[in-house]
């Protein structure tokens, strides 16, 4: 019978062909998933035991809800106007909190646009052309207050796309507000309004913001466990309470 010839380099280590390939998969196999791990690690978003950098979820000129002086507990929220959960939010727990907790937190907002929401961007604006004339919390208060007649179709079933019936809802709120109102349409339509739009959009990717609304709190990203507003609205006053040393 003839011998079968041997690979030097196995026979000379002692193992076999079959050993040897068996080897190679594992060494690739761990090559691969320690590659995806560093991968997921450098850009996976914050998860509830990280904090993000302050200067990435609030800037000095950053619009307020809500203001504490003792800076205990903050509360920063990306947001999108033509979101429907976070009008929800707004109805069912931020607006309460800020009532409930005057005083004692800080409520910052920043823009965070999704493109499924045609009006978010034009809203946005609208909220920031409010602001260069001192009214941000009022415009907030009506896009939220009045989102259906604005941000909803007129079946109620999607969210609309028509942008002339909602500027001419936004134009309305100026002049409930008082508003310059040619100078609120320049602001909507000038660079700086929509830069600030777009440092809010860099501003939540880098915190690892991907839908609406998402909130941190003293800079470590709300992840609720409950599926009702009651539940959500509990969880985030226990953690508040908890800062607050109440």
């Amino acid at each position: 019978m003839a011998k079968s010839k041997q690979n030097p380099v196995t026979a000379k280590k002692g193992l076999s062909a079959n050993a040897w390939t068996t080897i190679a998969v594992l060494v690739v196999a761990v090559l691969v998933i320690g590659g995806v791990l560093v991968f997921q690690h450098k850009d996976s978003p914050a998860t509830g035991e990280d904090t993000v950098a302050a200067d990435v979820l609030r800037h000095s000129d950053s619009h307020t809800v809500s203001e504490a002086k003792d800076g205990k507990a903050t509360v920063v929220e990306f947001i999108d106007y033509q979101c429907p959960a976070c009008e929800a939010y707004y109805q069912n727990i931020t607006g309460k909190l800020v009532n409930d907790y005057s005083g004692r937190i800080t409520l910052v907002t920043r823009n965070f646009p999704l493109p499924m929401h045609p009006l978010a961007v034009p809203a946005a604006r609208a909220a920031e052309a409010a602001a260069l004339q001192g009214k941000y919390r009022e415009m907030y208060d009506k896009l939220y207050g009045d989102y259906r007649s604005w941000a909803v179709q007129p079946d109620g079933q999607n969210v609309s796309s028509d942008e002339q019936r909602a500027q001419a809802r936004f134009d309305a709120y100026a002049k409930d507000l008082g508003l310059d109102l040619d100078r609120f349409h320049r602001d909507m339509a000038s660079p700086a309004v929509q830069q600030r739009i777009d440092q809010g959009k860099a501003d939540g990717q880098k915190a690892g913001v991907t839908s609406t609304p998402t909130l941190f709190v003293n800079g470590t990203e709300f992840r609720p466990a409950g599926t009702t507003y009651p539940a959500i609205s509990q969880e985030l006053r226990t953690l508040l309470d908890k800062e607050l040393d109440l």
